[in-house]
């Protein structure tokens, strides 16, 4: 399959026909077809597919005559799961985009020295269980297996019962003792989440690292009571005190020249003609550098501990996981940047967003390519790139690979 005819058998897997975006959630039947899907694209390579302790996929091209587990590969890809309602781009063209390499490497005629795979890690998004990136942070060490078992959805499913519905047992999770003998080096390719690129007109880009970022749990406690018959001095309403932190939150923000919002909320009862008993808001705080971000954090904290306290309101506050920042090493970015010399100067960025090349590069070298994204919208149906910037970034993975492999 060419890059364009992979794209569109994946289009409408997933998609909310309401919205328009996907709901692409870890172990639900949108996740499982692409799997299946996953599984052919690499059948009909020739590579070997193997999905490993955690849920990661991997497909293996191995050079001719090699023996024994793969060592020092190539590895590329991306992941395959969405945010609720999301867009088309964000991880799956990372993985199509690594197929269609290794297609265009093939007809180049290049003979890979070493072994390359292509893979889509598990649970990039963590729109379902909470925690983004598991599949690489359990395969890292970066979160236990215990933790991660218990993580529990919406309705209550915890992955371990998710897994086991799925027909994975949930005993094999942990981290991956092969993982730093077998990637010899880990390219991500993915569309950019911002306008950068589109401002200065160029269509590829090297990232330089990841924004230091987390997501924080606010359990704001009140009392249920009728909206109509409760008087207003009467009330525990947990809602104001909520509102009055997505408020600080922003201006937090702007202070720290930062990132905070307020994405994800549960109200309980959740009755239109109730007063809330219990808010549940999710924090995702991202900033340039840890100490900004922890002042960030602190402040916006504090100030929703002021806003309950006045209120007689109940808070508690969970940080459910925390990245620190991520600065790619600079000797394969360089490599990166040498072997896409043909496409001129290559803009080299900072990226706000967290991606599961930041969780590995704790334990191997890694790089990321961003595809020029004109509108600046992520994480919305309306997220976008150009079908020749997408062709062009498969050719630019196709220059990194040849050159990793053939030398």
């Amino acid at each position: 399959m060419t890059f364009d005819t992979m794209w569109e058998s994946i289009l409408d897997v997933g998609r909310e026909a309401a919205t328009g975006g996907y709901r692409r959630f870890a172990w639900n039947d949108a996740d499982m077809t692409l799997r299946e899907w996953f599984t052919g694209c690499a059948r009909e390579r020739g590579m070997d597919v193997e999905e490993d302790r955690n849920g990661n996929l991997w497909a293996w091209w191995l050079p001719e005559g090699w023996q024994g587990e793969p060592r020092d590969a190539f590895v590329t890809g991306s992941h395959l799961d969405s945010v609720p309602d999301g867009g088309a781009y964000d991880g799956p063209l990372g993985v199509v985009s690594a197929f269609a390499a290794v297609d265009i490497v093939r007809a180049r005629g290049v003979a890979p020295t070493r072994p390359v795979a292509v893979t889509a890690f598990s649970d990039e998004e963590g729109a379902r269980f909470g925690v983004a990136c598991v599949g690489s942070q359990l395969s890292t060490g970066a979160v236990a297996p215990e933790r991660a078992l218990g993580l529990r959805d919406a309705d209550g499913i915890t992955l371990a019962e998710a897994l086991t519905r799925n027909g994975r047992d949930p005993r094999h999770l942990g981290a991956d003792p092969t993982l730093t003998s077998r990637v010899g080096v880990y390219v991500e390719l993915h569309v950019e989440q911002g306008r950068a690129l589109d401002l200065v007109d160029r269509p590829i880009a090297v990232a330089s690292a990841i924004w230091p970022h987390g997501r924080w749990l606010f359990r704001f406690t009140g009392e249920a009571n009728h909206a109509g018959a409760t008087r207003l001095v009467d009330r525990r309403d947990p809602m104001l005190a909520y509102a009055s932190s997505v408020h600080s939150a922003r201006h937090a923000a702007e202070l720290h020249e930062a990132v905070a919002t307020f994405g994800k909320l549960r109200v309980l009862p959740n009755g239109a003609n109730a007063i809330p008993s219990e808010i549940l808001a999710w924090l995702d705080a991202r900033a340039a550098d840890e100490p900004t971000l922890d002042a960030l954090v602190a402040r916006i904290s504090a100030e929703a501990k002021e806003h309950a306290a006045r209120d007689g309101i109940g808070l508690d506050i969970e940080a459910e996981s925390v990245t620190p920042i991520v600065e790619f090493p600079q000797a394969p970015r360089a490599r990166v940047v040498r072997a896409l010399s043909r496409l001129g100067e290559i803009p080299v960025l900072p990226t706000r967003a967290g991606h599961d090349a930041g969780i590995l590069s704790a334990v191997v070298p890694t790089a990321m390519l961003f595809v020029r994204n004109p509108t600046g919208v992520s994480h919305s149906p309306a997220e976008y790139a150009t079908p020749e910037d997408c062709r062009l970034g498969a050719e630019a993975l196709a220059d990194v690979m040849a050159d990793w492999i053939a030398s």
